[in-house]
Formats: structure tokens, C-alpha cells, sequence
């Protein structure tokens, strides 16, 4: 695959509007990013700004009211909601705050999910899942269930679960915000190391400054539009 001339991501004039007996609420206006594989982005912003509404439309769990979200060049939500779902799994990975995974289920089980919700988990998953749990320190853990872990190992095993589809994008909803600072630390690390290595299009929303500094490039939202940081500024 190679990279779109106009951006592995493109957002165009998102906007997110609510309808309710209190009137009408605008969280997005016009919303505009370009990323190609390989980058990071920080995207801070205080509570209620839309920074959360901006990670569901881009991960496709949530249409937007107007506006163009294209993923290799294609329009992500030109799309019936069954094969929207598809896509989801094919195309995009997800890391939240808290990490979600099943109980009863060990870690490489809970890194292959998402295959299995695709088109199925064979020796070729298998064998990626055990490598990506590999290269995040987790290779003597692969059959403990998430009881059995820290926080950070299990945050670390939602990593490997988001990215075994080799997604395109990679979306981070506070992936730091349960963990202490020495965990949070290596997450960040891990989260920009395996961007590199899996070249994909990395969006984290956070409210930790010291994650976001990290970021090669980083935007606040503000007034419903991404406010992307120059170096000097930064």
C-alpha cells in the first residue's frame, strides 16, 4: 500500500451537531486534519471541548453531521451501517482508558478478538498475536488472564489487541489516564514506538500534558476546530 498524496487520513469541515429541547449544541464546526502513516497526534482540550466526539466520528462510531472523513482516500462513512462495522474492524484500532478486556479469556485470546470478529483467528493471527505480545514485554504472560496482570501489562495488552488487524489508524481515548507515572511513561513510549514500527495513523486524546509533549505534533480543540501547535509553540 502506498501513501495518499493528499493524506492516509483526511478530515474535511466535520461537524457534529446535537438537537435537543434546549436547543441546538454544536461540538465540531468544521473540523479539518491531514496525517499520513507513520505520524502521531496529540489532540488536548478541556473537558466537554469535543475531544471524545471527534475520536468516535473518526473511528467511524458515530456519523457526523456534515463534513468528509477519508481513510486512504476513501469516504469512511459512504458506507451501510453493516458494512461501516466491517471496515471498523479492518481498518481501525481502538485503545481506550480503561482496557477492556474480557476476564475469562487469557491474553493471547483477548489480543485475537478482534480477528476473530473479522475474518477468523488461523495460525497466520496466531502467530502475529504472540509476536506483538513479544515486542511489549508480555511473551511469559500469554496465558494469564487480566486478573493476573498490572495495569500497566494490561494496558499494554490492549495495544497488541488494537493493532493486530494492522490497522491504519490507531485511536487512543486517554490510554494513560488509569496508570501510575512509570506506567504511563512506558505506555506513551510503547504507543510511539509501535507507531513507528506498524506506520500507522496514531490520533491520542489526552489530558496529560506530559503524553502530549511527547507527540511530534499536537492540536487543541478549540471552539469545535482542531488548533494544530507549531514547533516554536510547542
Amino acid at each position: 500500500m502506498t501513501d495518499s498524496p493528499d493524506g492516509d487520513l483526511t478530515v474535511e469541515g466535520l461537524t457534529k451537531e446535537f438537537v435537543s429541547e434546549a436547543g441546538r449544541l454544536v461540538v465540531l464546526n468544521g473540523a479539518e486534519l491531514r496525517m499520513k502513516r507513520g505520524e502521531a497526534l496529540a489532540v488536548t482540550g478541556p473537558s466537554g471541548s469535543g475531544k471524545s466526539t471527534l475520536l468516535y466520528i473518526l473511528g467511524t462510531l458515530e456519523r457526523p453531521t456534515a463534513g468528509h472523513v477519508r481513510l486512504l482516500g476513501e469516504d469512511a462513512f459512504a458506507r451501510s451501517d453493516a458494512e461501516l462495522a466491517r471496515y471498523r474492524n479492518q481498518k481501525i484500532g481502538f485503545i481506550f482508558q480503561d482496557h477492556h478486556l474480557l476476564p475469562q479469556c487469557n491474553v493471547l485470546e483477548n489480543v485475537l478478538i478482534p480477528a476473530l470478529a473479522g475474518n477468523g483467528a488461523g495460525a497466520a493471527e496466531t502467530k502475529r498475536a504472540e509476536e506483538l505480545l513479544d515486542r511489549v514485554g508480555l511473551k511469559s504472560r500469554t496465558s494469564h488472564r487480566p486478573g493476573q496482570l498490572s495495569g500497566g501489562e494490561r494496558q499494554r495488552t490492549a495495544v497488541c489487541r488494537a493493532l493486530i488487524n494492522q490497522p491504519v489508524l490507531l485511536l487512543a481515548d486517554e490510554p494513560t489516564g488509569n496508570l501510575d507515572r512509570a506506567n504511563a511513561e512506558a505506555v506513551g513510549d510503547l504507543l510511539l514506538e509501535m507507531n513507528q514500527q506498524q506506520r500507522t495513523v496514531l490520533i491520542c486524546v489526552t489530558h496529560s500534558a506530559e503524553l502530549a509533549a511527547r507527540f511530534p505534533r499536537r492540536a487543541e480543540l478549540v471552539d469545535g476546530r482542531l488548533v494544530e501547535h507549531t514547533k516554536a509553540q510547542q
